[in-house]
Parts: C-alpha cells; structure tokens; sequence
C-alpha cells in the first residue's frame, strides 16, 4: 500500500505543484524564503486535512461499511475527474506574483481540500492515517519548493498537464481500489 499512498500523495500535491510553477512563473527570480513559505504553507495543509477527514470518516464507518469502497472509488473518480476538467478547460494560469499570507492560506486551503477526501476515504478503507498525512506533506512541500524554481526555468511547458496527471493518478487509484474490493482479477 506504501506505492499507493505515495502516488496519492503526488497526485494530491498537483494542484500544489501548479500554483508553485504559476509564481516562479511570476517572479523575476527564485527566491528561497518564498519557496519554503510556499512548500511549508502547502505541505502543512496537505498533511492537516487527510487527518481531518480521517476522523470524519471514523465516525460514520460504521453506517456505510458495506459499500465504503464504491465512496473511495467515487470520491476519488470525481476528484480525479475535476481536476481533469479543470485543467482541460483552463486555457490559461493565474500568475501569482506577490505572497500575502492571506493568499497563501487561501490556497494552501483550496489546494488541500482534495487531501481532506482522501483523508476519508483512508477511513473507510482502514487505513491508519498518520504515515500517509506525512507523506503527503512531505512530498506537497518538496514538489511545491520545486515548483517555485523550476516555475521561470519550465514551467511554461507544463501548466495544466501536471493537474491532468494528478486527476489520471487519482482516477486510476480510485478504480483499483474498487477491483480490489469486490474481488475482481
């Protein structure tokens, strides 16, 4: 399970990937105080919500185990899904090219809310929650970091095509998780 947990955690970490990619774009030149900012930022809320969702879903486990696998696999196809859409219809990327705290917090949540699903869908699936929240976070944080710098070097080339891969992952994820379920192959 840890390859699978590792793909959802880059896949989650898309959405944090591209808005990074959208400020080194922005920018004139790296700067590392913005970067940590960013990865930290990102990478903390990518680690907070699948926990929060985690104990959500604790307390409704029971009501819906019979058929906990088809929500996973559909909160995952949707979220997946959207993020396909999203990236599709979008022509074109939100530069950001100043760092408020207000902002970053507003997308460090709108980039998270994805995990917090996910989170979810861990407890429906009895999984334990802390390793994967700390995986997710560590990679938001390095991909985020990452993607400030590699923003101004290639970032043009890449824009929607990383939200696309991450909604593929999910997707794929999510349907594995239902052939595991009902015994199929």
């Amino acid at each position: 399970m840890d390859t699978t947990i590792l793909l959802v955690a880059f896949a989650l970490a898309m959405d944090s990937f591209s808005v990074s990619v959208s400020h080194g774009l922005a920018s004139k030149s790296f700067n590392a105080g913005n970067a940590l900012k960013m990865g930290g930022l990102f990478g903390l809320f990518q680690a907070i919500m699948p926990v929060i969702g985690w104990f959500s879903g604790i307390h409704v486990l029971a009501l819906i185990s019979g058929f906990d696998h088809w929500i996973a696999f559909g909160l995952l196809a949707f979220i997946g899904g959207r993020m396909v859409y999203e990236s599709v219809r979008s022509s074109s990327t939100k530069l950001l090219d100043s760092l408020s705290t207000r902002l970053l917090l507003t997308l460090s949540v709108a980039t998270s809310i994805d995990a917090l699903t996910v989170g979810l869908s861990f407890s429906f699936l009895r999984i334990p929650v802390v390793v994967p929240a700390i995986m997710i976070g560590l990679v938001a944080f390095s991909l985020s970091f990452l993607g400030v710098y590699l923003g101004g070097k290639i970032g043009g080339l890449l824009r929607n095509k990383v939200a696309i891969l991450g909604g593929l992952i999910l997707i794929v994820i999510g349907i594995r998780i239902l052939v595991d379920h009902l015994g199929i192959a």
